[in-house]
């Protein structure tokens, strides 16, 4: 049984520099469209099962207006929910209005994620992301006023010419708003982005490593959790959805170039929106054996700190993973740590995940 939705809103009223997410500007008459045939693609695709938890991304969906946010929760009111379902909605400061949250409560919505990303002025003109200082904070008052009291905010971190005093900053203004998770991203130059094509660089490894450090120890002697490379929550608030992901279990994706894990099968639909808006959704499918979903689920299991529990691994796939892969040397040079029947990554080795899963896919037996 599938017991996560995500649902992908292509639109923004700005696109910023740095995102590689299918997206478009604000364009009321594309929404309608966009609509019908997520309605469509819905119908076509879920099976009816009970969602655990429902991730509304993008784009920025609180870009549409209050009449355009009450049709897709119209559409999606044909998802079955179960009763403790953790249900977000990604919102930007500017497009989040009281009427708005209203109808999110409403509707069951009760988990909000917000892109802070920096309030340094230079972090956000390279981002080319508006100032919400202010906003930030009355904004998340409105929203805890509203009944809603889970909410992410996202920190972006390593751009060029940023220091660690500014990053302090960022920080320090971060852990004021008193946030249930904090999600952070070292800055990515991606293909196809204004940055990529204006030529930005990526700053040095070094200074990434000590900005990665600085907020692993601030935000952990502030009373949050490291859960996940790149994720941090007080206690009960880790993110029911993302840990979907890293625990390689099926799920929905629906909307524009969004992805799928169905029936053994990975899914990315089309980015073009005229051929989404046209019912052409899908345009890869990764049909996977044995081999390919043990591959994933290293590859994602170990990128939470708890990483891989080894009786769920046997129960999953019927095989003990040390038949599979011989992980000895990494645990026996300190890669990985084996307790309790689990195989993690030391936490102070987290920053060089990649590599250290690499290793081990490469001892294949």
């Amino acid at each position: 049984m599938i017991k996560s939705c995500y649902i992908h809103i292509p639109f923004c009223n700005k696109i910023c520099s740095y995102c590689d997410f299918p997206k478009l500007l604000y364009n009321a008459n594309y929404v309608d469209k966009y609509l019908d045939s997520l309605e469509k693609e819905i119908k076509s695709i879920y099976k009816n099962d009970i969602l655990d938890t429902l991730y509304i991304g993008g784009g920025t969906p609180s870009s549409l207006s209050l009449e355009q946010l009450s049709r897709l929760f119209n559409i999606l009111g044909n998802l079955k929910k179960s009763i403790d379902i953790e249900y977000t909605i990604e919102c930007n400061f500017s497009s989040l209005t009281k009427d708005k949250l209203e109808l999110f409560k409403k509707v069951g919505v009760n988990r909000i994620s917000l892109g802070i990303e920096s309030i340094d002025k230079n972090n956000l003109k390279l981002l080319e992301r508006e100032e919400y200082t202010d906003e930030i904070v009355n904004k998340i008052k409105l929203i805890r006023d509203i009944g809603i009291n889970n909410i992410n905010v996202d920190l972006m971190y390593a751009l060029p010419g940023e220091t660690i005093e500014v990053l302090e900053k960022d920080l320090d203004f971060i852990l004021s708003l008193d946030v249930e998770h904090i999600s952070t991203y070292s800055l990515i130059i991606e293909d196809h982005t204004k940055l990529k094509i204006s030529n930005i660089k990526n700053i040095d490894e070094d200074l990434d490593y000590e900005m990665y450090r600085l907020i692993n120890n601030k935000l952990k002697s502030n009373g949050y959790k490291h859960y996940e490379i790149s994720n941090y929550s007080k206690d009960c608030f880790e993110s029911r959805h993302n840990k979907c992901y890293w625990l390689n279990d099926e799920y929905y994706g629906f909307g524009l170039g969004a992805a799928s894990y169905i029936d053994n099968k990975r899914i990315t639909n089309t980015r073009s929106i005229t051929k989404y808006i046209n019912n052409g959704y899908s345009i890869v499918c990764e049909d996977l054996d044995i081999d390919s979903k043990i591959e994933y689920e290293i590859m994602l299991n170990l990128r939470l700190c708890c990483g891989i529990d080894l009786d769920r691994f046997k129960n999953k796939y019927g095989i003990f993973l040390s038949e599979k892969y011989d992980y000895n040397y990494l645990v026996n040079t300190g890669l990985l740590i084996l307790n309790n029947n689990c195989l993690f990554i030391p936490e102070d080795k987290l920053y060089i995940s990649n590599q250290i899963i690499v290793k081990l896919l490469q001892n294949k037996l």
